[in-house]
């Protein structure tokens, strides 16, 4: 395209030249007309070459002219087919956004129906697992309906043998009664007897006196101080039975319904006693250590029995009386609510030395004053105990604090149930070795035997 360009701008040139030439040989010819012929042979023959070149240039032009009016139109259809192209690109980008848009959309629908696939398999799981959980539950309530039937069984036959045990205790009320009124006719037999004897033992005096004075009459007298003497043998024989006779009505009273140990005679061992709010239960009775009628409340004998127990078991309590036990919280509040009572305490060194004494008023309070600790006044062959600190004080379990310290639980850090008032001083249930001891005036005494006992103080004029 270029070099057609410069052709044709050549060939002007030589044009302009040739046209030049010519004017300018024109005017030499007119001036010599003899010179025309010449003038014009020789310009043809000058421009004849130029003549057939420029002849040759106006064809390439008109050729060139057609081409580039040929490529004008090709390029205007090229253009138009590049902004078809354009458009065609254009709406290309379009559609391409729009399936982009609406492959995103597939995506996202793709994404929310497998969430709406995976919330109807989490659904059907959870319908499994509730169905699994209802077959469960229908097989427990199957189990529990077997259950409540024997239960009701159960409740049928306890009731059966509460009526029956009503009935008996009606029955050993009336005994009872029976029992209590016969023991009152027998005291009215025992005061009659009482006087009986007062009067014998007058009218022995007066044979006594007669005799002294008769001492030396005959045999007569003799014969009858014999049976004066007989008949006051046979008096104090009858008293004497009568006596023994109204003590085993007591026994036999208490026996039916004892509320303390026997507080007559040895009846070392287990007995039963019928307590008010809790019915009947087994107690250890000691009449050895300190005299009759004793109820053992604890015992620390051989190290075989934890004490570090909750405040139910402590409540309820432990252990076996052949060995170490606790009576129970609740069984000696129930006990020394009945009237009072007076404790002891018996304490065996390692060393073998042993350590009594006694408070006169030992009682501990219900369930909802914590089970608080009174025991009166101190009487013993020691000056001081470690056991009259932890008076007023409410019992103490790892799972029930009632010590006085804010941040510490004595009954967690000893391992042991007590009435605290401090950590240390008298802790009679601590563990079983150095820990089980008594502060005595600034002496401590390491234990290894322990037992508490308490009893009626009416027992103590007996």
């Amino acid at each position: 395209m270029g070099r057609i360009k410069f052709n044709g701008v050549f060939l002007l040139m030589v044009l302009q030249i040739f046209l030049v030439a010519t004017t300018t040989g024109d005017e030499t010819c007119e001036s010599d007309r003899k010179m025309e012929e010449q003038c014009r042979f020789h310009n043809y023959k000058t421009v004849k070459p130029l003549l057939d070149y420029f002849r040759q240039v106006r064809n390439e032009l008109e050729q060139s002219e057609t081409k580039e009016k040929q490529i004008s139109e090709l390029s205007f259809d090229l253009m138009e087919k590049y902004h078809k192209i354009v458009r065609i690109h254009e709406t290309f980008k379009k559609e391409a956004a729009l399936l982009n848009e609406y492959k995103n959309k597939v995506i996202k629908g793709e994404n929310d129906l497998q969430l709406c696939q995976n919330k109807v398999d989490k659904s059907d799981f959870e319908i499994n697992s509730q169905q699994n959980m209802i077959l469960k539950l229908e097989e427990q309530l199957t189990d529990k309906s077997t259950n409540l039937e024997n239960c009701q069984v159960q409740l049928k036959s306890l009731n059966s043998r509460l009526i029956e045990k009503d009935e008996n205790i009606k029955r050993l009320s009336e005994i009872i009664k029976n029992n209590t009124e016969h023991q009152k006719t027998r005291e009215l037999e025992l005061e009659k007897s009482k006087s009986i004897l007062l009067t014998h033992e007058k009218d022995i005096q007066l044979y006594r006196s007669e005799n002294h004075k008769l001492n030396r009459t005959s045999e007569n007298i003799r014969e009858e101080q014999k049976n004066i003497q007989l008949k006051l043998t046979e008096s104090e024989t009858k008293l004497i039975d009568k006596v023994k006779e109204n003590q085993l009505c007591q026994s036999a009273l208490h026996k039916l319904s004892p509320t303390t140990c026997p507080p007559l005679g040895d009846y070392s061992g287990v007995h039963q006693l019928n307590v008010s709010g809790i019915g009947l239960f087994n107690v250890l009775c000691d009449s050895q250590l300190a005299g009759p009628g004793w109820i053992v409340i604890q015992q620390r004998v051989g190290g075989n029995e934890s004490f570090n127990r909750d405040w139910a078991t402590f409540r309820k309590g432990f252990g076996v009386p052949e060995s170490d036990f606790f009576l129970g919280l609740e069984k000696i509040h129930r006990i020394t609510s009945l009237q009072r009572f007076e404790l002891y305490i018996h304490m065996v060194a390692k060393n073998g030395s042993t350590y009594n004494f006694r408070f006169d008023d030992f009682k501990i309070y219900d369930e909802d004053n914590g089970y608080e600790l009174s025991l009166g006044k101190f009487n013993g062959t020691i000056i001081d105990n470690g056991m009259s600190y932890n008076e007023d004080m409410k019992f103490s379990t790892f799972d029930h604090d009632n010590d006085p310290y804010n941040h510490i639980n004595c009954a967690a850090l000893n391992a042991n149930g007590w009435w605290y008032n401090s950590c240390i001083d008298c802790n009679l249930n601590a563990p079983y070795g150095e820990q089980l001891c008594c502060w005595f005036t600034n002496k401590y005494i390491s234990l290894k035997e322990v037992k508490m006992l308490i009893r009626p103080n009416e027992a103590m004029k007996k």
